[in-house]
């Protein structure tokens, strides 16, 4: 029930965007205008194909599935720009309504004004949406020294590598993916970690492109170990699991593990399980309680929240995703007020933290604002 009033929240709020975006749209338009016959259709063509895209998605996959869902995907980039830009426009309006400031030949010709509006905003957010695919499909290596004070055994160093947000499914496929596998084994990494939502929801597009194949590239000496992130609870944690440890992945469920007798690694189930699966996660006490924090405590949990509990029981260092850092402007200023970290790296209270934007997109294949990353982590630890 809570899942079927989430999405009915989340369609109506689309519903509802779309429509003010129409209205207005239509408005700029010359009622004489042969282009309001196309505009009335093809804008409610591109508003449902999304919808349509996913449904068909889960019925039967198909080319026109995946024409309707990257149509649908980008439809729902540019609404978000669409909606800010009309948002502007009415704005500007209304402050002129209570204290006239624009110009006479403005105000005198309000059609031929709305009319350029409505064609430079199309312009806009087509080079937009050009430009943040084009930003999306290019990833960053970011890299990072951190001291861990207290030894790891017979380990000075560790080399690494944090990968986030994939979100493996129709939009990211094994031609993204298998550029980013070659990027993180390029850094010749001793651990590779996982922080959940490696795949985006669904398993049926992932086992069509036999993207495991590629999963299986990913190798480390130490391991390559995981967490469960939101999205594949959506999609279904069982099956989710099962097929990432097939194919070479390390799942880690509210479990902590000693690795290469020299520190210890934890990994929390994704923090919306309860939403999902009506049973929730175990305490990060719980999940700590047999780990002995005289080695580096590292920890894995894919939404970044209660950095400052983690610190408070001894955690050296956390890493997050989740976040996006917004995906797109200026949704970044949402996330920035919802986290203590929304990207980056942060002393929460003598603890390390790194929050991942991530290397993949959700919903819209885009990213204007932010690059996507991988990071590279240089882990030095206390000499005995």
């Amino acid at each position: 029930m809570a899942f079927f009033i989430f999405f009915t929240i989340v369609l109506g709020i689309y519903a509802l965007g779309n429509y003010y975006v129409f209205i207005r749209g239509l408005q700029a338009i010359p009622p004489e205008s042969m282009l309001r016959k196309h505009y009335i259709v093809w804008f409610w063509v591109l508003a449902g194909t999304y919808i349509a895209g996913r449904v068909l998605e889960n019925i039967h996959l198909s080319y026109l599935s995946d024409v309707l869902v990257w149509t649908g995907s980008f439809w729902l980039g540019a609404l978000l720009y669409f909606f800010l830009l009309v948002l502007l426009f009415d704005l500007i309006r209304l402050s002129n309504a209570l204290l006239p400031w624009l110009p006479g030949f403005v105000t005198g010709n309000m059609a031929k004004v709305r009319f350029y509006a409505f064609a430079g905003s199309v312009a806009v957010v087509f080079l937009l949406m050009v430009a943040g695919f084009i930003n999306a499909r290019s990833p960053v290596v970011r890299h990072l020294e951190l001291h861990i004070n207290k030894p790891a055994g017979p380990l000075s160093e560790v080399n690494a590598v944090l990968i986030s947000d994939i979100h493996l499914g129709t939009i990211i496929g094994n031609g993204y993916f298998s550029r980013l596998v070659d990027k993180a084994m390029a850094l010749e990494p001793d651990i590779i970690l996982l922080a959940g939502d490696i795949l985006d929801e669904d398993l049926a597009p992932v086992i069509r492109q036999d993207i495991g194949k590629t999963l299986h590239q990913l190798r480390a000496p130490l391991g390559v170990f995981a967490v469960m992130g939101n999205h594949e609870h959506i999609g279904g944690h069982n099956a989710a699991q099962e097929y990432l440890e097939r194919h070479g992945l390390q799942i880690l469920r509210d479990t902590a593990v000693m690795v290469n007798e020299s520190f210890w690694l934890a990994g929390r189930d994704d923090r919306d399980k309860q939403r999902f699966t009506g049973r929730s996660r175990k305490p990060l006490e719980e999940v700590l309680h047999e780990v002995d924090f005289s080695y580096p405590v590292l920890l894995m949990d894919h939404q970044p929240f209660y950095l400052e509990k983690a610190a408070a029981l001894g955690v050296d260092l956390q890493v997050s995703g989740h976040t996006h850092h917004g995906q797109m402007w200026p949704l970044n200023y949402i996330t920035r007020a919802m986290y203590t970290i929304s990207h980056g790296y942060g002393n929460i209270n003598g603890m390390h933290a790194y929050i991942s934007n991530g290397t993949g997109t959700w919903g819209p294949p885009v990213r204007i604002g932010n690059r996507p990353e991988i990071v590279h982590l240089r882990l030095k630890f206390k000499q005995p």
